[in-house]
């Protein structure tokens, strides 16, 4: 009787050791603060009420200057996500425009349709037909416009090797008459300011 008294008190011990133990896992753990490694977080209401933490990712943009007809880097924050979205955002920035006293380099009435990274690495960006409607100054001021998106997509994704440009969904020959929009663009930094 001693026997079964003792394996009944260790059995009641193990489960309230078990029961300790599964309290700790499920609600230990709310007192825990979280790092984000890729920039300040911010706050944004969730469902619920409830705030949750927007992490935020520094990119760098491309735009034109009118001093010297290069590209010039331009610092801008983004929400982070996944690549497809962070590509997103960082085309919609460049349609934004520069906020440094640089030259936009694409129509602020483009809208943005679609953003896709294949797995071979070439982005696809789809723009409204308000691209063709800028006044490119000739073939200088074309290749920027198609510059500033490539260079802005493959210097801030390693993952991003060429991009191809659609105007609503479909190919052109090209936006302004002067360069050729028929295969995908590699990344071409001799047109960046050093």
């Amino acid at each position: 009787m001693k026997r079964k008294k003792k394996k009944l008190t260790t059995l009641f011990v193990l489960l309230a050791i078990l029961a300790l133990v599964v309290l700790v896992f499920f609600f230990g753990g709310r007192r825990e603060k979280i790092k984000h490694g890729a920039g300040p977080a911010v706050s944004a209401t969730g469902s619920g009420g409830q705030t949750q933490p927007i992490r935020m990712k520094t990119v760098t943009l491309f735009f034109l200057s009118e001093s010297d007809n290069l590209l010039h880097p331009e610092e801008r924050e983004i929400q982070a996500g996944t690549l497809n979205e962070e590509a997103r955002e960082v085309v919609k920035e460049l349609i934004r425009g520069p906020r440094s006293g640089l030259l936009s380099t694409l129509p602020e009435t483009t809208r943005l349709r679609q953003v896709f990274v294949a797995a071979d690495g070439t982005a696809y960006v789809d723009l409204s037909r308000q691209i063709l409607e800028a006044s490119y100054y000739g073939s200088s001021g074309e290749m920027a416009a198609v510059y500033s998106i490539v260079n802005s997509l493959t210097y801030n994704f390693k993952n991003v090797k060429r991009v191809s440009l659609l105007v609503e969904g479909n190919e052109r020959e090209t936006l302004g008459g002067h360069i050729d929009l028929s295969r995908p663009f590699n990344p071409d930094y001799s047109l960046v300011a050093r």
